[in-house]
């Protein structure tokens, strides 16, 4: 018996989230029945991250044990074969047996994509938040650096939720805008009239149910001067879903990766 990490990337559209759901195809059900078939045993995997509805993920982590004598560096390479091609596999590898993604120390990074224009652009739609309203980028950014270190996000995260604390760590947030070709022009300093993604970058410890995508819809307000970035720290203090901002879409969301202590993970 061995224990097999996969690095799963998936665009997440078509799907209702990673954990399985008796109403609507799910990427976990998807690698469950995949992996079943290809190793000729029952095969339940782990995700470490247990994404949205609509959400995508280019470095999302499960685990599943298997008595294949397949090596595990080969089976991304066969079972990508059986996948749908809005699934793949990145890289499989043997891990330590007691290695469980949800249970040991972890850093995630989650991007959230936002496209300001005048009007949209179709091939953005599946994969960035849309908005024709200008958005500035210097209040955003003093917003969020109110939220790094460890605070209690109970503000942030779902009213439903059923963590057991909302107490969270963020490293590192950044509110970053690529340019695209020439200077920007009039819809804030960094967004040119043609088109502008912007990219909420944020890594922590761990994330509540619906908080990055809380937090995005949160520093847009910022951005269009609804909130002042100086609110954000009344908004912590209020442990209040409802003194945040809106939840953003899930199609700008992406969990871009997943890191663990290298201890941790050798077999």
């Amino acid at each position: 018996m061995k224990r097999v990490m996969l690095t799963v990337a998936y665009d997440g559209t078509n799907y209702h989230g990673w954990q399985i759901q008796p109403n609507g195809e799910t990427i976990e059900g998807i690698l469950n029945r995949c992996l079943s078939a290809l190793l000729g045993e029952k095969i339940e995997v782990t995700g470490a991250s247990r994404t949205d509805a609509g959400v995508h993920a280019i470095g999302n982590v499960a685990v599943f044990d298997t008595e294949s004598p397949i090596p595990a560096d080969k089976i991304s390479y066969a079972l990508n074969r059986s996948l749908p091609e809005d699934i793949r596999i990145q890289k499989s590898e043997e891990v330590a047996a007691g290695f469980h993604p949800r249970h040991c120390a972890s850093r995630k990074t989650y991007e959230y994509r936002i496209y300001c224009a005048p009007f949209p652009m179709p091939t953005k739609r599946l994969y960035a938040h849309y908005t024709y309203v200008p958005l500035e980028l210097a209040p955003m950014r003093q917003a969020a650096a109110y939220l790094t270190g460890e605070h209690d996000f109970k503000s942030f995260c779902s009213a439903d939720t059923q963590a057991e604390t909302t107490v969270r760590r963020i490293d590192s947030i950044q509110v970053l805008a690529p340019r695209d070709d020439g200077p920007a022009a009039g819809m804030g300093d960094d967004i040119d009239r043609r088109g502008q993604d912007i990219v909420i970058r944020v890594s922590g410890n761990g994330f509540l149910y619906n908080m990055v995508r809380i937090i995005a819809g949160t520093l847009m307000e910022v951005g269009r001067g609804r909130i002042m970035p100086e609110q954000m720290q009344d908004i912590l203090e209020a442990r209040d879903r409802q003194a945040a901002g809106p939840t953003a879409p899930a199609c700008g969301l992406t969990l871009a990766g997943i890191a663990f202590a290298p201890d941790d993970q050798n077999p």
